[in-house]
């Protein structure tokens, strides 16, 4: 965990495709990741429609692209982000890169970054293509950054308000089966999975991952929820007293 902390990230922002409502939320949530040592929002600026984001960026000290519309119906934005990202990939002064943006667009550059042994962020709306979000060693969605709500987790049977419907995804047998093929794929002898590792696994088979999406701040208290699925065994470690969480699957 230390080693992602001090890991240097680029974060270049798509003002044309994020809301600017929760910057912060979303500043601090790179900050979990890595050391945003490089800040920047690309956008035309002489439009109203990203007029919301300028208080922001002072604030933040995040700093503005121009960047004009040469031609109706294109998006000079994307281009001008692209070039600046691969400039930065060449200066070799970072470790990764924070796209933001729900833009299909960024697919192949999320690819290419990738190919160059960056580690790639994406951050969008519930919204975004696939095809972005897989291309990025993870992907955060904006509705789940933020103050924490006490929203609790929707079945697949149950009917939720219409808050918890826009905020929280059900948990469905598809999702199930991705946890335990998971556990499977990391079990001893004895069937037990340790729980940090089936994460990391889960995030690589499917980088929008996260217990938030589903209501939980936690991955442990997800887990613990499926009583019905899964058995959780807490051992403690030797003098340190740290516990470490272990899955398996119930027969």
């Amino acid at each position: 965990m230390s080693e992602k902390k001090d890991l240097r990230l680029a974060v270049l922002i798509d003002a044309d495709n994020i809301p600017y409502s929760n910057i912060k939320g979303m500043l601090d949530e790179i900050s979990k990741l890595g050391v945003p040592s490089i800040k920047r929002i690309y956008g035309d600026w002489t439009k109203p429609t990203v007029a919301g984001w300028k208080p922001a960026l002072l604030l933040h000290a995040i700093t503005p692209i121009q960047q004009y519309s040469y031609t109706t119906g294109k998006n000079a934005t994307d281009s001008a982000m692209i070039i600046d990202a691969m400039d930065i990939l060449h200066s070799e002064k970072v470790d990764g890169f924070c796209l933001v943006s729900s833009d299909s667009d960024f697919t192949r550059l999320a690819t290419r970054l990738r190919e160059s042994g960056m580690l790639v962020i994406g951050i969008g709306e519930k919204k975004t293509p696939n095809p972005f979000i897989v291309a990025c060693d993870k992907f955060i969605y904006i509705e789940i950054i933020g103050p924490k709500k006490s929203t609790k987790n929707v079945s697949k049977t149950s009917v939720p308000s219409p808050e918890a419907e826009n905020q929280v995804d059900p948990i469905d047998n598809s999702f199930i089966q991705l946890l335990k093929s998971s556990v499977e794929d990391l079990a001893d002898d004895d069937g037990w999975a340790f729980l940090a590792e089936v994460g990391g696994l889960i995030i690589k088979k499917k980088p929008d991952f996260d217990p938030r999406n589903y209501g939980f701040s936690k991955l442990t208290p997800l887990i613990k929820s499926l009583k019905k699925h899964f058995e959780v065994d807490e051992r403690e470690s030797g003098k340190t007293h740290i516990k470490h969480i272990y899955v398996k699957i119930k027969e």
